[in-house]
């Protein structure tokens, strides 16, 4: 198959802007990390006019599909987590054209997934956790239980990824067989939930609490990322200031319900400061001191 795709790969090989090629089969009749191709062709380049483009392929009765992705919005997808395909593209893709070891360079970095990246993710799956389960509580309290049911296993999903990230690993796109393996803790919450006799409104309740317990214990590990941040100066942060800070990015939109969280669990405290107005202030943050 690799023989029959080489006119395709090697021309864009040939080209000094081409930073690599990987190539990645299919394994299965239903296979979703190659969007059910045959095989995926990932070209990465150094820039681009467009930063993602595909192109399908069909040859000898299979199918292709290539992804040339420019580094800028790879390295986007490597550390948001918004295209985990692409992760397993880069980890377990063969490497069939590599200028300067540049997939290899890459390769071990997302192996070694190195401190200050796992921090970044570790907040940013947080940030989710804490809006998903506040989510979940209001729909149990205004009894919409399916509802809640759904946004419950949302909430062990991201529970799920963090169990994965703090072992030192990139989610898959497969996350509970993943977990299965890595954090059979986690696993077991997700089976209790699911295979249990209790009624629908008895599990989520118990969900919620083992949920509670989960993020408590985790919410100073998980939120290193943000408390560092707001440790850079002495002075309280606005959540303005915050949340255009360039490394709170990824996780800029559940920023408020980690701040609320954090703030309720005595992690970080409110400093009010005066306005204008008589009896209003400005809510700004900052790490308890004990």
């Amino acid at each position: 198959m690799e023989d029959l795709l080489r006119p395709v790969y090697q021309e864009r090989a040939s080209q000094p802007n081409t930073l690599g090629v990987l190539i990645i089969g299919k394994k299965k009749p239903i296979s979703p990390v190659t969007d059910n191709f045959d095989v995926i062709l990932l070209v990465i380049v150094k820039e681009a006019k467009q930063s993602w483009y595909v192109k399908h392929y069909e040859f000898d009765g299979k199918t292709a599909a290539m992804h040339i992705v420019d580094t800028k919005l790879l390295n986007h997808w490597i550390d948001t987590s918004t295209f985990p395909r692409a992760v397993e593209w880069v980890i377990d893709g063969k490497t069939i054209f590599d200028r300067n070891e540049f997939v290899a360079n890459l390769k071990g970095e997302l192996r070694n997934f190195p401190q200050v990246k796992r921090e970044s993710k570790l907040a940013m799956e947080f940030s989710k956790l804490t809006r998903s389960c506040s989510e979940s509580k209001d729909l149990y309290e205004s009894a919409q239980y399916l509802d809640a049911y759904s946004k419950v296993i949302r909430s062990l999903h991201y529970l799920a990824r963090l169990a994965i990230i703090e072992k030192g690993y990139h989610p898959e796109v497969i996350v509970w067989n993943q977990v299965k393996r890595i954090d059979p803790e986690v696993y077991k919450l997700y089976e209790e939930l699911i295979k249990s006799d209790e009624d629908l409104k008895k599990r989520i309740e118990l969900m919620l609490i083992a949920m509670e317990f989960a993020l408590s214990s985790r919410s100073k590990v998980c939120a290193k990322h943000l408390i560092d941040i707001i440790e850079t100066k002495e002075e309280a942060w606005s959540f303005g200031e915050l949340k255009v800070h360039p490394e709170v990015e990824s996780y800029a939109l559940n920023l408020s319900s980690m701040i609320e969280y954090l703030t309720e669990k005595e992690i970080l405290e409110v400093v009010q400061v005066e306005t204008k107005g008589k009896d209003i202030y400005h809510r700004k943050y900052k790490v308890k001191s004990y």
